[in-house]
């Protein structure tokens, strides 16, 4: 007999909650802080980069709530390092990325994009400065770490690559910035958005930037030495815990409110810059070259054929972020596809990040969303969709 489609939809809803087990392996690495965020109320992974990353520390809209309204304190030590010195640093790293670097000072720390040869997007990247000649890459999920040194190899130039024993924290929120002071005194309030300072705590060597996935005022906590994850995890939490600090996850909900980007999800290997609109990180007009470079020149000169846009989705607010792309109809047509599509419990909207055919990107179109109990309306709309001029990150 063959089941009617509710019913095997159920079955397979049934399935995908058995399947939600995490088994832990030797093959995947853990965090410094994995015992610490167990202890903490961690209820589930997953993998990025190689690693193993609290998902779940109950539900989601609490720990949207706790990030925008207080503070919480997230394990991103998957965002591994790629670590570049030696004579060359500056010049290979420039080679990288499309992003003109000449004007980043030590101490500096700047969004970025790696490209390959055809101008499409293999990592998104912050990139940190700690010397003339000594940068960090601090990774969304790819292994740019092997492109790196694989590049490297046939390159001239005189440099080493790595991936050091350094593993980040991201404190986010509007009270960080007390639990800041609460840790490093009163002036850690001078350290301004996207720059870097090298402190230690109690002994414990950090590198403290003023950066993080959230669209909230935060700081990133590099930890150098792996073995006093747990002691540095619990610091952190006593210094919190009278401004309401909490531990928590990145947030799917605020970082869609805020247009932020996941790599695997709304950019891909066969994503360029300008389908994103992040012509600021291109400057193919450089004397120098870079990896990328007569690829994007050409797209740049033809235009795209589809481009990344914001969506409000109507219908009954959605019980969990899509796990898979939802395809954009038009007229009967597929013309894009849904990449991050979230409920906001603040805006109270469905709200989505999706890439769409440039014939109807324009702003107020009304196109269809193929989800998997139905199709819905939806309307293409500016993002940001919170804070679109990033006050609060930046203030």
């Amino acid at each position: 007999m063959i089941l009617g489609i509710g019913v095997l939809l159920e079955q397979i809803e049934k399935n995908m909650i058995q399947l939600e087990k995490f088994v832990f392996g030797t093959q995947i690495r853990k965090s410094p802080y994995f015992d610490a965020t167990v202890r903490w109320g961690a209820k589930a992974f997953s993998v990025y980069n190689h690693m193993y990353i609290p998902r779940d520390f109950g539900d989601p809209v609490q720990n949207f709530w706790n990030l925008v309204n207080d503070a919480i304190l997230c394990d991103v030590a998957v965002e591994r390092q790629v670590e570049i010195t030696g004579p060359d640093a500056f010049k290979f790293m420039q080679m990288l990325t499309p992003r003109d670097l000449s004007k980043m000072s030590v101490g500096q720390c700047k969004y970025i994009l790696i490209t390959n040869a055809d101008g499409c997007i293999l990592n998104d990247p912050i990139l940190l400065r700690l010397g003339e000649n000594h940068f960090w890459i601090s990774l969304a999920d790819s292994d740019i770490l092997l492109w790196a040194q694989g590049v490297s190899v046939h390159s001239g130039f005189n440099v080493t690559i790595r991936e050091p024993d350094v593993s980040p924290l991201q404190l986010q929120g509007p009270k960080s910035g007390e639990v800041m002071k609460a840790l490093f005194g009163e002036s850690i309030i001078d350290l301004h958005y996207y720059w870097l300072r090298e402190v230690e705590l109690d002994g414990i060597p950090l590198i403290v930037s003023r950066t993080g996935w959230s669209s909230e005022l935060g700081y990133e906590l590099y930890l150098q030495d792996g073995s006093l994850g747990d002691e540095l995890w619990e610091k952190i939490m006593a210094a919190g815990t009278p401004f309401g600090l909490k531990p928590g996850h990145t947030s799917s909900i605020r970082r869609i409110e805020g247009g932020m980007l996941s790599y695997h999800a709304d950019v891909d290997i066969n994503t360029n810059p300008y389908e994103l609109g992040l012509d600021r990180l291109v400057n193919p007009d450089m004397e120098v070259e870079f990896i990328g470079k007569a690829a994007l020149l050409r797209i740049r000169k033809n235009g795209v054929s589809r481009k990344q846009v914001g969506l409000r989705i109507e219908g009954a607010p959605l019980k969990e972020p899509n796990t898979t792309f939802w395809d954009i109809n038009k007229n009967g047509n597929i013309v894009g596809k849904v990449t991050s599509a979230v409920y906001s419990p603040r805006l109270k909207r469905n709200i989505a990040l999706a890439i769409v055919s440039t014939e109807v990107a324009d702003i107020g179109n009304v196109v269809d969303v193929s989800m998997r109990h139905g199709t819905v309306q939806a309307s293409i709309v500016e993002t940001p969709f919170f804070d679109p001029k990033k006050k609060i990150v930046a203030a």
